[in-house]
């Protein structure tokens, strides 16, 4: 008889029987979604038996009879046999023995454990539930603001535990930045204050930021009713969704890194120290590039369409003004190519990363981002020619339909393309059917589906290999969503599904893959993370549950790197005996399969744990939109748009003097007057219909007023002058 039919039968049976709880303990063998499942989604646990790697010595044998076990009471609700994967071959990628115990029939809503009978061993326990990802969504975005440069993170906000004041705003830091090969020259001064630490660094990057404020949007956009404006955040309650707050927050860093003449700056490089706030040392900025320039352009156009849809025309009209300057100047300036910490050009130390995009296509490929995106906010068919007379050079074509996980930002443009008014339907099917057969090639993606040991294959466990379970994740979501092969959108879908639960714990580490979450849902969280604020040694922030609060919540890891070893002068010629001493300083996790070539630690060097354990915006935000594909609130009580209702009157405009607020419709709840570069000016509470804004010293400019209600915020262009 089929497993499958032979555990429904067994679900049945199983009712008669109460399983006694005496004597049964968590096993590290049995695996599943620490958080836990959708009603309807396939339940899988994994059972792995050791066979080589740190923890062969721990083997296990499952027992024929698998049970889900209410928690509360005890009381079994379903029987089944697992079964062996590849047929108890040991898996090369873990280095286990494999078997699957299918419990998809179980959809109440509960909390439950997997029992193995024979061996009265249990699983963690997980929920069942509609709401089962909403809490672990929240978080996941929160690490946003922890990474926030120049913005105290007060108490009620960021938890006592993670509280700090405003980072990188005193004297040569982001206010006042200086171009790094002029430090002492303040003529060079710009206000670059905003955005966020990229990693476990403090550094800012023009193009890896502009990503992930791109895939935000995009995210909100794929499923506008997963996103909430209750994560208990700064903006939080202003009636637009804390995902496009946090977004605005780093687009309007990327505002102030545009030039007047519309170029955008590439870098910066901030000092270190923990925390954040304690850190004195000199900001530097680097030189405007097209790249980075172009990654600018991506954004603004992008946000224009989003903002719009909130009744924000006045910063949307902001962003589409800056994205068609960016845009000239990139035209004009094709190749401005820029490395960041080289001694060829004196950059030495100007950030760790390397942010300039090089390569035919990888350029190519962002140049034809932004202008799909100003396509689609101005109509204007010159912008999508763009991709269309050069959509070719991706590799998805150009490599005779290849698909991998380093161009998944690439694909996901073709689906975006799909999505547009008046392409043509003869790329369209082209770009399609090179997806399809890609797709499908037997060595990676949809060729790979059942034959990973973990339901989650990727091609390369290389650094961030998080982020390519994501993306690989998001990946058979469009698949699925968008319809490419019909009869296979279930099978897709599910697929879609199992790189989250391998995130949440169904790996052979059997961890969940985010920080210090065990208060919100999961029970074996990471408990380190290699990061400046959260640093080894910490007395407040270094381990969970050693230190006294240990890493903030929701932060992801970059996961196991096949690539990771010790540093190149291990172990004997590290400076010093007492450098060489540290090569031993505590076990490191190499000689691994590659899924298991990772380590719960910090160390720095030469033990570099940051290949490893280090989170990035970049694994972040590929994590965030992919769990958004299942976070469904009721769209009855998702975020209004109020692009459609009425707004607040700002009158006079050009104003002299004063300027009134009149809005009729709600209470107005307090204003901000911003300047061209959204500097703040003046802030003022209000509790009424009618407010009077003084303005008598104001020089004649632009200026934005900024109107928060009970319900919603506004943000109005004024014209101001003597």
């Amino acid at each position: 008889m089929h497993t499958f039919f032979r555990t429904i039968i067994h679900g049945f049976w199983i009712l008669l029987f109460p399983v006694v709880s005496e004597g049964q303990s968590v096993s590290s063998n049995i695996l599943i979604d620490q958080f836990g499942y959708l009603p309807h989604s396939v339940k899988t646990a994994v059972i792995k038996n050791p066979k080589t790697g740190f923890d062969a010595s721990h083997s296990f044998t499952p027992g024929s009879i698998y049970r889900v076990v209410d928690a509360q009471t005890n009381q079994p609700v379903f029987e089944g046999t697992p079964v062996l994967f590849d047929n108890g071959a040991t898996d090369a990628v873990s280095g286990d023995q494999i078997g699957w115990f299918d419990f998809s029939p179980v959809s109440t809503f509960g909390k439950y454990y997997i029992l193995d009978v024979a061996n009265h061993q249990k699983s963690y326990s997980f929920s069942i539930n509609n709401t089962v990802y909403d809490e672990v969504l929240k978080h996941a975005v929160r690490m946003f603001f922890y990474q926030r440069a120049g913005f105290a993170k007060e108490a009620r906000y960021a938890g006592v535990g993670w509280a700090d004041g405003a980072s990188h705003l005193k004297a040569l830091q982001d206010k006042n930045c200086r171009l790094y090969n002029k430090k002492n020259d303040a003529s060079t001064e710009r206000d670059l204050h905003g955005g966020w630490f990229d990693a476990g660094d403090y550094n800012k990057y023009t193009n890896w930021a502009a990503s992930y404020i791109e895939t935000m949007l995009l995210a909100y956009l794929e499923n506008p009713h997963a996103w909430a404006d209750d994560y208990n955040l700064p903006d939080s309650g202003n009636g637009i969704p804390d995902l496009l707050d946090e977004a605005r927050w780093g687009m309007d860093w990327l505002l102030r890194m545009q030039e007047t003449d519309g170029s955008v700056l590439c870098v910066m490089g901030l000092s270190g120290g923990s925390p954040p706030s304690a850190v004195t040392g000199q900001s530097l900025y680097g030189p405007a590039t097209t790249m980075a320039t172009l990654s600018a352009v991506k954004v603004f156009a992008l946000g224009y369409k989003v903002y719009n849809r909130f009744g924000m025309t006045g910063y949307a009209e902001k962003l589409r003004e800056a994205s068609l300057k960016a845009w000239e100047w990139a035209k004009k300036n094709p190749n401005v190519i820029f490395h960041n910490n080289s001694s060829s050009n004196g950059s030495s130390g100007l950030a760790a990363g390397d942010q300039e995009i090089e390569g035919t296509y990888n350029r190519e490929a962002v140049r034809m981002t932004a202008a799909i995106y100003l396509y689609e906010m101005t109509g204007d068919r010159q912008y999508l020619s763009v991709f269309e007379d050069n959509y070719e050079v991706l590799p998805l074509i150009a490599w005779n339909n290849d698909m991998q996980q380093y161009w998944s930002a690439n694909h996901f443009l073709c689906f975006y393309y799909f999505s547009l008014n008046g392409i043509s339907e003869t790329i369209k099917n082209s770009i399609a059917n090179a997806l399809k057969t890609a797709f499908n090639k037997p060595d990676n993606y949809a060729g790979k589906l059942g034959k990973d040991g973990y339901r989650a294959f990727i091609k390369d466990y290389n650094w961030g290999s998080n982020q390519y379970k994501s993306d690989y994740g998001t990946t058979f979501y469009f698949f699925a969503d968008q319809s490419l092969e019909p009869d296979k959108n279930r099978l897709y879908a599910d697929a879609a599904e199992d790189y989250l639960h391998y995130i949440h714990g169904v790996n052979p580490m059997g961890l969940v893959y985010l920080t210090n979450m065990n208060a919100y849902g999961a029970s074996n969280s990471l408990t380190e993370i290699y990061h400046t604020w959260f640093c080894d040694k910490s007395i407040k922030w270094d381990k969970a549950g050693y230190s006294t609060y240990g890493p903030a919540p929701g932060y992801l890891a970059g996961g196991p790197n096949d690539k990771y070893h010790w540093d190149d002068c291990c172990p004997q010629a590290c400076g010093s005996t007492g450098n060489n001493a540290l090569c031993y300083s505590e076990p490191i996790p190499i000689n691994q399969p590659a899924a298991k070539m990772y380590k719960d630690f910090n160390a720095n060097w030469p033990l570099n744990s940051w290949e490893i354990t280090e989170p990035m915006g970049a694994y972040q935000i590929a994590y965030i939109r992919l769990l958004s594909k299942y976070v469904a609130r009721n769209p009855n009580n998702a975020i209004e748009t109020v692009d459609i209702l009425p707004e607040p009157e700002v009158f006079p405009n050009p104003a002299r003097g004063s300027i009134h607020i009149r809005f009729m419709n709600e209470t107005i709840n307090r204003w901000e007057l911003f300047d061209a570069q959204m500097h703040l000016l003046q802030k003022g509470k209000a509790n009424g219909h009618v407010v009077q804004v003084h303005v008598p010293a104001f020089s004649a400019n632009v200026y934005f007023l900024q109107i928060t209600t009970e319900r919603k915020s506004y943000l109005k262009q004024v014209i101001i002058g003597k």
